[in-house]
C-alpha cells in the first residue's frame, strides 16, 4: 500500500499536477491522512455522507466528484462549506439553480466543477456550447463560483490493451482541454482541469494543461488492476476466509460469499475478471461461484493441499464495493497486524 501511494504521487509529482485521491476506494479516513501525508493536495469523495466523515476526521479539502441533488443534501453541503474548503460536480441547470438558492444568502461561496463526459457515458456535459452555458450561469447565480471542469475516463477499464487504454486516456484529456480553452475564450476563467482514474493513470502520460488528478483504487489495487498491469504483486487488499468444506476431490468452499466478495466481474478488457475473486499462493486459482455466504473453487490441486480450518487470501475483483462491506481494515507488516483502521465511510452513500 505505501509503495502505492508513492509511486502515485511520484506520477503527479513528475507531471506537475496535484494529486487528489478518491477515498471511495477505502472509505477509511486514516487512509485518507496517509494520502495527504504523502503529498496529496485533497481528497475527493463521491457522497454527501463521504465528506461529512471526512471533514469531522480532519480532512480539509474535499471534492465531491458526483452530482449531488435534493434539499435535505443541500444543506448538509452548506454546513460542510461552512466548516472546510469543498467543491461539488454539477452537470445541468437544474442542479445549479437549486444549489444558488441554498447559497445565495453564505458567506463564502460553493466552489463547483462542471462535468464533461468524455467517454464513459454516464454523467457530464457532452459540448463545450453545452460547458459554456452551464459556466455563464454558475458565474451568475449568487452564492456559487466556477473552480473549474472535470472528467473521468472511466471506460479506459474496458480497453482491450494498454496502448488502447493509453490512447482513449489521451483523447479523454485532450477533449477535456479543448473544452477548457474554449470556455477561456469566451471569457470563463477555468482554475482547475481535473482527470483520472487508475488504469488510464497506469498506462497513459498525463498531458500539460491538466492541474489535477483523481485515481482512487491505486491505493490497495485489486484483481481488475492486477490484470490490467499484469502484475498482482502490487494488491494490498486482500480478504481472509476459511475453509469449511471439501464434498469432492475438486470442491473447496470457503465462508466467503457474495456478502465479503462481492459479485462484481468484469466480462471484458484490460481489467477483465473472470470468477470471483483471485487466491493467493496458487496459480491464477479464482473463485467458480459464490452463494450468499459460500465461496467455490473447483481445483484439484487446491483440494489436495488445503484442508478443513486452512485460511486462504482472496485478491477481491473490486476494492471499492469489497471495502464497503467491513468495519475495519486489518494493516498488515512483516505478517503481523500493527494497527487496525475503522471504515469509518462504510455505508455513508446518502
Amino acid at each position: 500500500m505505501e509503495q502505492n501511494i508513492r509511486m502515485m504521487m511520484e506520477k503527479a509529482r513528475e507531471a506537475g499536477v496535484k494529486l487528489r485521491p478518491h477515498t471511495k476506494t477505502h472509505r477509511t479516513p486514516k487512509a485518507a491522512k496517509l494520502q495527504v501525508e504523502a503529498g496529496a493536495q485533497g481528497i475527493t469523495v463521491a457522497k454527501v455522507g463521504e465528506a461529512e466523515v471526512m471533514a469531522g476526521e480532519g480532512l480539509q479539502d474535499i471534492f465531491i466528484a458526483n452530482e449531488i441533488y435534493g434539499e435535505s443534501k443541500f444543506l448538509r453541503l452548506r454546513d460542510l462549506n461552512r466548516q472546510v474548503r469543498i467543491a461539488v460536480g454539477v452537470d445541468n441547470r437544474e442542479q445549479v439553480e437549486a444549489l444558488s438558492r441554498v447559497f445565495a444568502g453564505e458567506n463564502k461561496p460553493l466552489d463547483v466543477l462542471i462535468e464533461i463526459e468524455t467517454g464513459e457515458e454516464r454523467t457530464g456535459v457532452l459540448t463545450g456550447e453545452d460547458a459554456l452555458s452551464l459556466a455563464r450561469l454558475v458565474t451568475e447565480s449568487p452564492g456559487l463560483r466556477l473552480r473549474g471542469i472535470f472528467s473521468h475516463e472511466g471506460h479506459t477499464y474496458g480497453a482491450s490493451s494498454p496502448e488502447m487504454c493509453a490512447e482513449l486516456f489521451r483523447k479523454s484529456q485532450e477533449d477535456t482541454l479543448t473544452i477548457a480553452e474554449f470556455l477561456r475564450k469566451n471569457g470563463i476563467p477555468v482554475e482547475e482541469v481535473s482527470i483520472g482514474a487508475t488504469p488510464s493513470l497506469m498506462h497513459g502520460q498525463i498531458l500539460p494543461g491538466i492541474t489535477e488528478i483523481r485515481p482512487g483504487t491505486y491505493i490497495y489495487m485489486d484483481a481488475a488492476q492486477g490484470n490490467a498491469i499484469g502484475d498482482y504483486s502490487r494488491c494490498a487488499l486482500t480478504i481472509l476466509a476459511t475453509v469449511i468444506s471439501k464434498p469432492t476431490a475438486e470442491r473447496v468452499v470457503v465462508d466467503a460469499g457474495v456478502k465479503a466478495l462481492t459479485a462484481f466481474t468484469r466480462a471484458q478488457g484490460i481489467c477483465h475478471t473472470p470468477g470471483y475473486g483471485l487466491v493467493k499462493g496458487f496459480n491464477d486459482l479464482r473463485l467458480k461461484k459464490l452463494y450468499d455466504e459460500h465461496g467455490i473453487m473447483i481445483s484439484a490441486e487446491a483440494s489436495s493441499k488445503l484442508k478443513i480450518g486452512d485460511k486462504i487470501e482472496i485478491i477481491p475483483n473490486h476494492a471499492c464495493p469489497t471495502c464497503n462491506l467491513y468495519d475495519k481494515i486489518y494493516v498488515i507488516e512483516n505478517e503481523r497486524v500493527v494497527d487496525e483502521w475503522p471504515i469509518l465511510c462504510r455505508g455513508k452513500s446518502q
